[in-house]
């Protein structure tokens, strides 16, 4: 166990050598972000924010009470002062006008720009 402990905290200045002796630089991972990666993240991001915005204030609230802040139906329902049952319904609604609002961009629409989304061929 200890062998492993000190393999993962090696020293970066330590090289290390082939057979013949050879210095083997140590391979380190690129940390760096793909660019087209990131514009896919914030374009989703946009796109969630975009559906969050549409969405009437009262199903909103439970939303992102619920998916969000991961509070129990039953605490949802404290908080908001409502029934369980209507926190359980206006939640079933925001997530069908979420998925609703966000459906165009599942074949990955918003990634590719609408521009695409429009193009129809004959």
């Amino acid at each position: 166990m200890r062998k492993s402990r000190h393999r993962l905290y090696e020293s970066m200045d330590e090289g290390q050598q082939n057979d013949e002796g050879n210095y083997i630089p140590k391979d380190f991972a690129d940390w760096r972000e793909i660019p087209s990666e990131a514009l896919e993240r914030r374009e989703l991001r946009e796109a969630l924010t975009q559906a969050l915005e549409s969405l009437p204030q009262k199903y909103r609230t439970v939303l992102i009470l619920r998916d969000v802040q991961h509070l129990s139906i039953h605490e949802t329902a404290r908080v908001l002062g409502l029934t369980k049952a209507n926190v359980k319904t206006r939640l079933s609604r925001a997530r069908l006008q979420m998925r609703d609002a966000l459906a165009p961009g599942f074949d990955g629409a918003w990634s590719r720009g609408r521009s695409q989304e429009r193009a129809r061929p004959f």
